[in-house]
């Protein structure tokens, strides 16, 4: 042991050396790494047979659970870089056999178990895992018949996850080239082991994301195959991760693992179940011969229902046959029915003339000779004539009486009477009247019409007049002969 933790032996013979009768004390570290010493040099290894409980997995990725049996419990840790290694992971209830050293956690006082391998503590403790499994990934729907796919009758492509250098391999292809020739592509993996299970379910995914324009030809269908062996030989066809990859797939797959009596969780996942590998290959693809010889009953069947077609129509057409008349009769039948309606249609023509020309005649009669009449129109007509040229000569008349009064209003009322008077009309620039001097601005330009013409001018050219003296108004009759008007303003 190290020199800074001495046995208890030593630590006596110091205290007795020193006089003293007292018992040696030590720390409670101290004491528990001599513990921690103690029982990891006698328990360095030993292989433990348990059943566990509460399993937990850090977030760390170490495994932490309870080892029990009947009377006793043994705390079990399991560190990340072990547990992804471990032959089988922790789960509730299972029983199993681990291998490790014992040691103290002084930090609770307790001892526990560090654990580098895991496995199975017999068939049975198997079958219950794969018991508990399967109910669980039930309860899930993945082994429902509404998930599974049909099988294509005749796949172009297959592909196989198997070993590659096994028997099975050999048989399937045997199979298939005996039965029907079709592609095959074979994915290579382990069936047994602990790395078997990761490489099945990576296959398996793998033939599903093929791309169907890829390198490769995209499988039409999937078969999962291993020979017999005991239930921890395939025990990989088992794992959750091959179950769902075989669920998940979008390719049918048959599951074709084992003898007839073998079973795994994979053929209640996959598409179709084969006893063995063999009858996986016949599942996959018909036989030659027999799909020749279908091909030949077809056309037989094909070939026999043409034929009674063809007499049945023709009895048909012989039937038909005997129902109609002869065409020479039937034209001559039409030809006479044509002759009647010809005659026919010439007394009724006859008929009607002569009925026309009686309703001709008492109309003929009843009418008046036609130069009679048009005397008579002539003159109804003459007599119109005269009375309506004196109508319209008594309203042109009245009109021009009245025309010629109004134009005489007119011209007695028109502005041109008031400028030969003497007076003048300013307009502005947009040629309206100008009534007011404030609606004309200094110096504006403006037109004044005269009695005979009109001049342009300018509003206060020199200045503002001066207004002049009123004058008494002027009567237009007192105006002097001769007077001249100089300007408006």
């Amino acid at each position: 042991m190290p020199a800074d933790f001495p046995p208890i032996e030593t630590a006596a013979e110091a205290a007795n050396e020193a006089g003293s009768n007292a018992p040696p004390f030590l720390s409670v570290t101290e004491l528990s790494q001599l513990l921690k010493r103690t029982v990891e040099s006698n328990f360095e290894f030993v292989r433990v047979r348990a059943e566990i409980s509460r399993p937990t997995r850090a977030a760390s990725g170490h495994l932490y659970f309870t080892l029990k049996d009947e009377k006793n419990t043994l705390d079990g840790v399991c560190w990340k870089t072990v547990a992804g290694s471990l032959g089988v992971q922790p789960e509730e209830g299972l029983e199993v056999v681990v291998t490790g050293r014992l040691t103290i956690y002084g930090g609770r006082s307790k001892y526990q178990i560090v654990v580098q391998t895991m496995e199975m503590a017999g068939e049975g403790a198997m079958l219950k895992q794969l018991e508990e499994r399967r109910r669980r990934l039930a309860a899930e729907g993945l082994f429902e018949n509404d998930r599974k796919q049909s099988i294509p009758s005749m796949p172009a492509v297959i592909g196989v996850v198997t070993s590659p250098t096994g028997a099975v391999i050999r048989d399937i292809l045997h199979r298939l080239r005996d039965r029907f020739g079709v592609h095959v592509l074979v994915w290579g993996t382990l069936v047994q082991g602990k790395e078997a299970a990761g490489q099945v379910a990576r296959a398996i995914r793998g033939f599903d994301a093929m791309p169907a324009d890829g390198p490769l030809p995209r499988p039409d269908l999937l078969i999962v195959a291993r020979g017999g062996g005991s239930l921890e030989d395939l025990w990989a066809f088992n794992e959750e991760e091959v179950v769902r990859a075989v669920a998940g797939c979008r390719l049918p797959v048959i599951s074709a693992i084992g003898h007839e009596t073998d079973t795994t969780l994979i053929d209640f996942a996959g598409d179709r179940r084969a006893p063995t590998p063999t009858a996986a290959a016949e599942m996959a693809v018909p036989v030659r011969a027999e799909l020749i010889a279908r091909v030949g009953e077809i056309d037989t069947r094909l070939y026999r229902a043409v034929a009674q077609r063809i007499d049945m129509s023709g009895q048909a057409v012989r039937l038909a046959e005997r129902g109609l008349l002869d065409p020479a009769e039937m034209v001559e039948r039409r030809a006479q029915a044509v002759d009647l309606a010809v005659a026919g249609l010439d007394s009724g023509i006859e008929r009607r003339l002569s009925n026309a020309a009686l309703r001709l005649a008492g109309t003929v009669s009843r009418l008046r000779p036609p130069e009679r009449r048009l005397a008579e129109v002539g003159a109804s007509l003459a007599s119109l004539g005269g009375r309506m040229a004196q109508v319209i000569d008594h309203q042109i008349s009245l009109r021009a009486a009245a025309l010629g009064q109004a134009a005489r209003l007119l011209d007695a009322n028109s502005f041109e009477r008031v400028l030969d008077r003497g007076f003048a009309l300013v307009a502005g620039a947009d040629a309206k009247p100008l009534k007011r001097s404030a609606e004309a601005a200094a110096g504006a330009d403006v037109t004044i019409r005269f009695a005979d013409a009109t001049r342009a001018a300018r509003l206060d050219p020199d200045g503002p007049a001066t207004p002049s003296p009123s004058k008494p108004r002027r009567s237009p009759r007192a105006k002097p002969a001769g007077d001249a008007q100089d300007s408006l303003f």
